[in-house]
């Protein structure tokens, strides 16, 4: 008999058709080591990984149209580096949260990541948890940022909706 204290059973999950897309998270590191452990680590929490090992083919893999929403970018790559595609993504307007992860530490370092456009900056070596922390701020403000986007078009249809019934209303 159970305890009158104990809780019901958990009822059994129910089996979505489709189960909700994983969160894809883009990984640009020339490093095959730190690379695979980035990777291991992001896809044991449940993300859809996308890795490049230079800055070309990151772009390249930013500029599809099912791009990553988030970037961990390394600083010094070959092709072109983490810095470049900060500017190159901050040109166009994309939505895109940009964490550059580098073992340059200095606080000139820091400064010149996020003047060229990395929404976040995370020094080698770095813990996990912050990491974690990190990319869930990251999606938080990409979250947000989506919600801002749509109410800014619901907005803009209100007004032109208001535009073209003061032209119908004889005054």
């Amino acid at each position: 008999m159970p305890s009158p204290l104990s809780l019901p059973p958990e009822p059994a999950p129910i089996a979505l058709k489709d189960p909700l897309p994983k969160t894809r998270i883009l990984i640009a590191e020339d490093d095959a080591v730190s690379r695979e452990l980035i990777c291991a680590r992001l896809a044991k929490w449940g993300y859809d990984v996308v890795a490049t090992d230079n800055g070309a083919d990151a772009m390249n893999a930013l500029r599809k149209t099912d791009a990553p929403r988030l970037a961990i970018l390394d600083w010094m790559m070959p092709g072109m580096d983490g810095l470049e595609i900060c500017r190159r993504v901050r040109d166009v307007d994309r939505a895109l949260y940009i964490i550059m992860l580098t073992a340059r530490g200095t606080k000139e370092n820091l400064i010149e990541g996020l003047g060229a456009g990395a929404d976040d900056y995370l020094i080698k070596p770095f813990d996990k948890d912050e990491l974690q922390a990190r990319i869930l701020v990251g999606l938080r403000v990409m979250a947000l940022q989506a919600t801002l986007a749509e109410r800014v078009k619901e907005l803009e249809w209100a007004s032109a909706e208001i535009r073209q019934l003061r032209l119908q209303i004889p005054l």
